[in-house]
């Protein structure tokens, strides 16, 4: 069975460069799985993979109950370290979600966001967000969003576009090597960086898309049966 993340060969590079940003002058290709990296049979979560096959980021405390039963879910680094907080902002028409800094948490809300993320409109059965970096919930209606998110997240094609119309990131399925190329399965997907982007903003925007866009069946993780499927 081919390994579900890149297979180039390392380079001599600093292992942790595009842990935080993308350093290279060209696009980057990173695998996401949909599967904790803790590795238990049937464990609900993220496995993010660099360009170079490398565990970059992880999810391992993700949760499908309703947000109202969602206290925060972690964006992790390949290590384990706990990066940033996601919370979703109970009473919220636009399915809010605010991300927060945790070396800066506090249990007291005084704390504000580092961006929140919101569907654009709230009738409309769309996957089209908004997202606004380094600004209050009560005066984020008032600005231009830093992202917007247009696409289908279900289908695994969509796009990060900033305020000045420039992709920076995509998400597409994905394909194995060889000879007779396999589309694997809708939990195991590429992303697509552009040079400069940062790195946790899209994971985490990745995460609440799976969330906001939340499909009605639950996630199927076997690759064996996705091959089956399409021959």
């Amino acid at each position: 069975m081919s390994r579900i993340y890149p297979t180039e060969a390392k380079n001599n590079t600093d292992n942790n460069a595009e842990s935080s940003a993308s350093t290279s002058n060209q696009p980057t290709v990173w695998t996401v799985w949909k599967k904790s990296s803790m590795s238990f049979q049937g464990t609900d979560g993220f496995s993010i993979f660099d360009s170079q096959g490398k565990l970059a980021f992880r999810v391992d405390n993700y949760s499908r109950r309703h947000k109202y039963l969602t206290r925060e879910i972690l964006l992790l680094d390949g290590g384990g370290k706990a990066l940033l907080a996601l919370r979703p902002q109970i009473l919220s028409m636009h399915d809010r979600w605010n991300v927060y800094s945790t070396e800066e948490c506090t249990n007291d809300g005084s704390q504000l966001p580092i961006f929140s993320v919101k569907r654009c409109a709230i009738l409309q059965n769309t996957d089209s967000l908004e997202v606004f970096i380094g600004c209050s919930n009560t005066n984020s209606n008032k600005l231009r969003p830093t992202f917007t998110i247009d696409g289908c997240f279900e289908k695994r094609c969509c796009r990060v576009i900033d305020s000045n119309g420039r992709e920076v990131a995509k998400i597409s399925r994905k394909t194995t090597s060889g000879e007779v190329p396999v589309m694997l399965s809708d939990d195991v997907f590429s992303l697509i960086l552009q040079p400069g982007v940062e790195c946790q903003i899209i994971m985490a925007l990745l995460v609440i898309m799976d969330r906001i866009c939340h499909k009605s069946s639950p996630p199927v993780m076997n690759l064996i049966s996705c091959k089956l499927s399409t021959s």
